[in-house]
């Protein structure tokens, strides 16, 4: 079984982190896969309510004992995650 790739949409916000969330758990819940990776090539608009987004579907990958990694980040997100201090946790692949 290969890994999962999920798309993160343009606009990662307060106003629509718990509609992306709503989207991403099931998908990760359904994945037999070893990896979950998470495209973030097309997040144009962030804020912190990213990385909360970022961390739960990370707890939820751990919880089911599957590898998670995001891929593609942009240069705001990986600073958000510096600043929060989150950087080696998430893993933030460019």
């Amino acid at each position: 079984m290969g890994s999962t790739m999920l798309a993160l949409p343009a606009e990662l916000t307060l106003k629509g982190a718990t509609a992306t969330l709503r989207t991403l758990e099931p998908a990760i819940a359904a994945e037999p896969g070893p990896v979950i990776t998470l495209d973030a090539s097309a997040l144009k608009q962030i804020d912190s309510s990213a990385l909360a987004v970022l961390l739960q579907c990370r707890r939820q990958a751990e919880a089911r004992q599957t590898s998670f990694q995001v891929i593609n980040a942009p240069c705001r997100l990986t600073e958000l995650a510096q600043l929060y201090g989150l950087q080696d946790l998430l893993e933030l692949k460019a």
